[in-house]
């Protein structure tokens, strides 16, 4: 290998442009950004050769770029949660409530957007709108424009405002607290209001409320914070995408304007990735919390995936989608009743049903998160045996996605040496030769060969 390739071999692609970097800083920022941003396996040949051959007409390049960044971060790689047009479009958010209701097991969920992000119902006098919520109501939820102006001494501006999540245990006896009778906040004892916010702005505020003396677990409001982060980023990003692709359309925009625009996508673009990573860890971390689970369990899981994933040579792309299914393979559980994995008690038939069912609880969920949606057949198909005896299907050998018999040798392993509340963890010695004894049942002969010889080291 030459010493120019050396050099250039864990060098962004992007960062190898023949583009001339001296006459425009931003181009240089934009190269190396790319790098960090963008998924390698998204990016081909071709793509190099559009964006680092040399043109002369900066308009001309800036706009390619552009618009192989919309390409790239389409809006089906984020969530699709803006560009409404009417009333009937935000039962969207009506969705998004019920679901976080059913996931941290509260009594309401309420969604405040800015007036400036709740297009179509920035008629009234409020800044801020309640868009969605998990009650139901007899009439048109918008008719009554519930809401709050920037102004007000209530909590949900205080959020927004400050960016801050904002706590209160017992509202019964906190003065400052201001129930708006429509949402039934006279019954509320428990409150939380979570700033929906990224670096670019403020778009709203998540409500969670629950009737009784409630405390919410460290695990459900950090995962709570970046869920309303991941709207927001994903807001603005939907809507700096709308706005580029106008500009890229007309015939009198500058190259600043092309260039301001760009720094922001990228802006945003690694956000988003970031928060994406946050979403998934925050998330695995609930699950474990609500399964009783100790010692950060789902990260041991994953973290073993990923080492089986790399002896194997699997490329980065695939070892990123099984660590990410690994990591929420137990997804479903987040939606199902906490005292269910806190019984000591046999279970009811009801429960086990339950229980059983939760991978395609867990898949539902997934398949609404669009970046997260190449996760599902793993996840689908980690409980499946090797000899056809398993779940959900009954599927058989090298039927089985090799993501999902990765998955289940390292949670077998995992489960077997992690501490639970009905037995201590196994030795390690014992828990390889139990797997070693059930391979060729349950699992892949040559992934549990490659788990012997990481554990023999």
């Amino acid at each position: 290998m030459s010493e120019e390739k050396k050099e250039n071999k864990n060098v962004s692609v992007f960062a190898r442009s023949e583009i001339s970097l001296e006459s425009d800083p931003l181009e240089e920022i934009f190269a190396l950004n790319l790098g960090d941003f963008i998924s390698e396996h998204l990016i081909s040949d071709e793509l190099v050769q559009k964006i680092s051959k040399s043109n002369v007409d900066k308009l001309g390049s800036l706009k390619n770029q552009l618009k192989e960044l919309i390409s790239i971060y389409s809006i089906d790689n984020t969530l699709k949660i803006l560009g409404f047009s009417n009333k009937e479009d935000y039962i969207i958010y009506n969705a998004i409530a019920k679901t976080i209701k059913q996931m941290l097991e509260i009594d309401a969920c309420h969604v405040f957007l800015s007036k400036e992000n709740a297009m179509g119902l920035n008629t009234t006098k409020n800044d801020l709108l309640l868009v969605g919520s998990s009650l139901h109501f007899n009439d048109d939820i918008y008719e009554s424009e519930i809401g709050y102006t920037y102004n007000d001494e209530s909590y949900v501006a205080n959020a927004f405002n400050n960016k801050k999540t904002i706590e209160i245990t017992n509202c019964h006896e906190d003065n400052d607290f201001k129930p708006i009778l429509l949402l039934g906040e006279d019954k509320v004892s428990y409150y939380l209001a979570v700033p929906m916010y990224n670096n670019m702005e403020k778009v709203g505020v998540i409500v969670v409320e629950n009737y009784k003396e409630k405390t919410l677990s460290s695990e459900f409001i950090d995962l709570l914070n970046v869920t309303a982060r991941l709207f927001a980023t994903s807001m603005s990003l939907e809507k700096l995408t709308e706005e580029t692709n106008k500009l890229i359309n007309q015939e009198d925009v500058s190259v600043i304007q092309l260039q301001n625009n760009r720094a922001e996508l990228t802006a945003l673009i690694g956000d988003l990735s970031s928060e994406q990573q946050w979403f998934v860890e925050d998330l695995a971390k609930a699950v474990d919390a609500k399964s009783n689970f100790k010692d950060n369990y789902s990260h041991a899981v994953a973290e073993l995936a990923n080492e089986i994933s790399a002896a194997i040579g699997l490329n980065e792309k695939t070892k990123d989608l099984i660590y990410y299914a690994a990591l929420l393979r137990n997804i479903g559980k987040i939606t199902l009743p906490e005292e269910l994995f806190n019984k000591k008690e046999k279970l009811s038939k009801e429960d086990w049903e339950q229980l059983q069912n939760h991978p395609n609880v867990g898949v539902s969920i997934l398949m609404s998160i669009n970046f997260l949606s190449e996760v599902v057949p793993y996840i689908n198909y980690h409980k499946e045996y090797w000899n056809g005896t398993g779940e959900p299907e009954g599927l058989k050998g090298m039927s089985i996605p090799f993501g999902s018999r990765i998955i289940a040798v390292a949670d077998a392993y995992s489960a077997m040496t992690s501490d639970r509340t009905y037995r201590e963890a196994m030795p390690a010695e014992k828990a390889i030769e139990i797997i070693k004894s059930e391979s060729g049942i349950k699992w892949d002969p040559d992934i549990v060969d490659v788990l012997v010889e990481l554990k023999s080291k």
